[in-house]
C-alpha cells in the first residue's frame, strides 16, 4: 500500500465514483463538468453548470506556515487555490466569463481567529478583481463561515461556482479522435499575470507533499495538522523545514513558498482561444485530482492517449519523489507533474495554441497526440519506462 493510501486519501477517488455512480450524469457524460438543461432560464439553447472544489488540505500548509512566519497574508493564497480549482474545471467545458461565486469557510475557532477569514475573504474579492482586468468576470456572492471545530481540526476553505453558458460554446470533449495531438500547459514559472515564480503543485497531493517533505518537528508542535490515528511512521517523515532555502528556476525560495504557491489559472490563455480558436478545441482537460491519469476519465471509449512529451518536472516534484521515494507510477498518478491543462486539437492547430499561451507567459508543447484503439487507455512514455494504465 502507499503511503498516500495509509494516510486515507485516494487519488482515484474509486469510493467516490462508487459511491456516485447511480447519479445522473447530465448532458454530455465525457464533458469535465456536469451540465444539466437551462432550469435557470428555461431556454433550450443554454445549459447551467454547478462546481465546487477547495483547496483541500493545502490549507493545513498555509496554517503551518502562518504559525511559523507570523505571514497572514499567506491564507490570500488559500482563498485563490479554492476559486481557481473550481474556475479552470469550468474553463475545461467552455466557460471564461460571468460567473457566480459562493464560498464555504469551515473553522475551528478556537485555532483561526477573525483575522485569517478576514485574509481569505478579502483574497477572494483581490482575485476577482484581478481576473476582472484580464477580462474574466466574476461576481462574488458570499457564502456560508461556520464554526465548527468538533468537524474541522483547523479550516477547510471550500467554495461552488455556477454558470449559464449557451449550449454552442461548450466543450464536451466528444470531439477528442484518433489524430489529435495534445497541447500541454505548464503549471510552473512566472507567466505575466503572477508576481513571483510558481511552483506548478496546484492544490492537489498536498497530503503526501506536506508529510513527506516536512519535518517531524511539525508533528510534536501542531498535532492538530494531522490525524491523531495515523502511524507515526507516516506523519511528518520529512527533512525539510518550511523556512529552508531552496533554488527554483535560478532563484532562491524556501520550501514553504513551492509548498504555498497559489494555483496557476489559465483563464486568461482559455479566453482567448475559446472566443478566437473555439472550433480547434476538441477537448479540455484539467489535470488536477488523478494527476496526469485524470483524462482517462473523460476521453471517448475508443482511443488510446499516449503521453511522450511530458514538460521536465519543476523542482518541487523531484523534491516530494525524493522524498517519498514514490515510482513515477504513483507520482504521474497523483500529481500534475508540471502540467496542468491539456488541449486535445488537430496537429495545424496546435501552434496557435502554443502561441497564444506563451504571450501570457505560459510555457506550452505538444505533449502527446490520441490513437485508434479497441478500449480506451493512457500511455507515460518517460525517458527510461513507459507507463501503462
Amino acid at each position: 500500500m502507499s503511503l498516500y493510501n495509509e494516510r486515507g486519501v485516494s487519488a482515484q477517488k474509486e469510493d467516490v465514483h462508487t459511491a456516485i455512480k447511480k447519479l445522473d450524469a447530465g448532458l454530455y457524460p465525457k464533458a469535465f463538468c456536469k451540465m444539466y438543461p437551462d432550469f435557470l432560464g428555461a431556454d433550450e439553447n443554454f445549459v447551467n453548470i454547478m462546481h465546487a472544489d477547495g483547496a483541500g488540505t493545502k490549507s493545513i500548509l498555509a496554517y503551518l506556515y502562518w504559525k511559523e512566519t507570523g505571514d497572514i497574508s499567506v491564507w490570500k493564497g488559500i482563498a485563490h487555490d479554492a476559486i481557481i480549482m473550481n474556475l479552470d474545471d469550468l474553463l475545461c467545458v467552455g466557460v471564461y466569463d460571468n460567473l457566480v461565486f459562493n464560498s464555504t469557510i469551515d473553522r475551528n475557532k478556537k485555532l483561526i481567529p477573525g483575522e485569517v477569514l478576514e485574509q481569505v475573504i478579502n483574497g477572494s474579492q483581490e482575485l476577482f478583481d484581478q481576473l476582472k482586468t484580464l477580462g474574466v468576470n466574476i461576481h462574488y456572492l458570499g457564502g456560508e463561515t461556520a464554526d465548527v471545530g468538533d468537524v474541522v481540526r483547523t479550516i477547510a476553505v471550500n467554495g461552488t461556482m455556477t454558470s449559464r453558458w449557451p449550449k454552442e460554446k461548450i466543450i464536451t470533449n466528444e470531439k477528442i479522435q484518433a489524430g489529435d495531438v495534445i497541447v500541454g500547459f505548464a503549471s510552473f514559472g512566472k507567466c505575466v499575470y503572477e508576481n513571483e515564480y510558481n511552483s506548478g503543485l496546484g492544490s492537489n497531493g498536498l497530503t503526501s507533499a506536506r508529510h513527506d517533505v516536512l519535518n517531524k518537528y511539525y508533528a510534536g508542535k501542531y498535532p492538530e495538522t494531522f490525524e491523531p490515528t495515523l502511524s507515526d511512521r507516516i506523519v511528518y517523515i520529512g527533512e525539510h523545514k518550511l523556512t529552508d532555502e531552496i533554488t527554483a528556476d535560478g532563484s532562491k525560495t524556501t520550501i514553504g513558498k513551492l509548498l504555498l504557491s497559489p494555483t496557476r489559472t489559465y483563464a486568461p490563455v482559455l479566453k482567448v482561444l475559446l472566443e478566437n480558436n473555439f472550433d480547434d478545441l476538441h477537448g479540455l482537460i484539467h489535470c488536477s485530482g488523478g494527476g496526469q491519469t485524470k483524462c482517462l476519465k473523460y476521453i471517448p471509449d475508443n482511443v488510446k492517449v499516449i503521453k511522450d512529451n511530458l514538460f521536465e518536472p519543476p523542482v518541487i516534484f523531484n523534491i516530494i519523489q525524493k522524498a517519498s521515494k514514490a515510482d513515477n507510477r504513483e507520482m504521474y498518478q497523483v500529481f500534475n507533474m508540471g502540467c496542468r491543462i491539456e488541449v486535445y486539437t488537430t496537429e495545424k492547430a496546435a501552434a496557435d495554441i502554443i502561441k497564444a499561451a506563451q504571450q501570457f507567459g505560459v510555457e506550452a508543447q505538444v505533449i502527446g497526440r490520441v490513437e485508434t484503439a479497441q478500449n480506451k487507455s493512457l500511455e507515460i512514455r518517460l525517458e527510461k519506462e513507459t507507463l501503462a494504465f
